[in-house]
């Protein structure tokens, strides 16, 4: 066994040790308790952007998903038109075409 392998194993227990004590301390706790009221209030900020993305997309969603219905249903009244249309002038060119025809 190396001597300086038993030096830097004395030298990190006693860090260690010393770093247990400085942990402990009122002024580390201090410090800790003003960290963790930091990330306290970073969670919250995080999770009130979140929550309001989240109800940003739910709006988004629901006026895009209104958007595509009014598009079906015009899409439908405007087809139904043009059949109604071409439905009309069948009929008149069928009643036009008869009428010629009776007169020769």
């Amino acid at each position: 066994m190396s001597w300086n392998k038993v030096g830097i194993f004395a030298l990190g227990t006693l860090f260690g040790l010393e770093g247990v004590k400085l942990l402990s301390s009122k002024d580390a706790k201090k410090v800790y308790t003003h960290c963790t009221a930091g990330v306290l209030r970073v969670k919250d900020a995080v999770l009130d952007q979140v929550t309001t993305l989240q109800e940003n997309c739910s709006d988004i969603y629901a006026e895009a998903k209104q958007i595509n219905e009014d598009r079906a249903k015009k899409e439908k009244l405007e087809e139904k038109a043009v059949a109604e249309e071409t439905e009309n002038a069948v009929e008149e060119d069928t009643v036009e075409g008869g009428a010629i025809m009776t007169k020769s």
